[in-house]
């Protein structure tokens, strides 16, 4: 196997001759080497936790610090885990090596030591570190390339929803316009109830889908431009679970959202909506969320079978149907600076 190039050794040692000696010996190694000398073992020690060498050559006999100290400390550290060390002890001194080991060296050299035996421990150890760093930059590249695969999935998903709202608006005398205004009233909801970023952006990203059960209702019903008879209104009624059909069973959150919005916008505070029936703080806050910002937007939209309402008037019914059609907090939260709901209102016009 090739060695990188410059790899990094660190010699910690108090005798210059020591030092200068094992650089001499090092450099026979006709290997792309960039040694570095301490005299001073804490110095030493500071370099090596902010710079991570590939190798430490470590006397153990130093004053101040001695070699177990200093391996002791740079092992506690995230940046000492994988570092080859080396230490350098006397041939009788059995017990510091057995703590030594204790503590993380990774091998021994023992005094007198020959070059044939120190080549053949360093170049093993650097041999070891490259095989390592070549794994590392390996994890780097597949975390990458899943990240990316992800990304991929997760625009696709993205795509897959908008065609499926546009599916069920194509049907619909609701324009896109709606699906886009509601989607960032929800969202500002979400925001102002001090929701989580990443369940404010799945309210943003699934409430398109409230009505994709709209595919499923017959065109003389879901068209009629005057009042529905209520054989039909129970056939319409339907769309809120037919929705949840449709996006249930995924293994992806923005669907498992979508499906749980399908279900649950037209429920009422008051226990007097559908499909369910459902009261108060047992419907899901993402569809006490939705259903406030689908009926303003609904009631301040020109349907063919209806006028726009003006927002004075549309407020006026928010506010007077808190804790009857709507959960209170939520109206509360979309009315708290009104000026963000018209900013969007102007930006996404039909």
């Amino acid at each position: 196997m090739t060695i990188m190039s410059k790899l990094e050794v660190v010699v910690v040692d108090d005798l210059q001759t020591n030092l200068t000696l094992l650089r001499y010996q090092l450099a026979e190694l006709e290997l792309e080497l960039n040694v570095l000398e301490f005299l001073n073992p804490k110095e030493a020690l500071s370099h090596c936790l902010n710079q991570a060498p590939d190798l430490i050559i470590l006397d153990y006999m130093m004053p101040g610090m001695d070699g177990l100290e200093f391996l002791q400390q740079f092992r506690q550290d995230i940046q000492g885990i994988n570092t080859p060390v080396l230490m350098i002890t006397a041939n009788h001194q059995l017990d510091v090596r057995h703590q030594a080991l204790q503590l993380g060296a990774t091998d021994f050299l023992t005094q007198p030591y020959d070059l044939i035996e120190l080549k053949a421990r360093v170049h093993n150890m650097l041999r070891l570190r490259v095989h390592y760093k070549a794994l590392e930059q390996r994890a780097d590249w597949l975390a990458s390339e899943i990240q990316r695969a992800e990304q991929t999935s997760s625009l696709r998903e993205r795509e897959t929803i908008v065609r499926l709202s546009r599916a069920a608006e194509f049907r619909d005398p609701e324009t896109g316009g709606h699906i886009q205004r509601m989607a960032h009233y929800s969202w500002l909801i979400a925001k102002r109830l001090d929701l989580s970023q990443q369940d404010q952006q799945l309210i943003l990203e699934s409430a398109p889908m409230h009505d994709v059960g709209k595919v499923g209702i017959p065109d003389h019903i879901l068209l009629k431009p005057g009042k529905l008879l209520p054989e039909e209104f129970e056939i319409m009624k339907g769309h809120a679970e037919k929705g949840y059909q449709i996006l249930a069973g995924s293994n992806s959150p923005l669907l498992q959202k979508g499906a749980e919005i399908a279900r649950s916008h037209h429920e009422k505070f008051d226990g007097s909506g559908y499909p369910q029936g459902l009261k108060g703080a047992d419907i899901p806050l993402s569809g006490r969320i939705v259903a406030v910002a689908d009926v303003f937007d609904a009631l301040t939209s020109e349907r063919p079978y209806k006028a726009a309402w003006s927002v004075e008037d549309s407020v006026a019914y928010l506010k007077d149907q808190k804790g009857r059609h709507f959960d209170p907090q939520c109206v509360d939260a979309f009315l708290n600076h009104f000026e963000e709901v018209l900013d969007i209102k102007s930006k996404f016009v039909d």
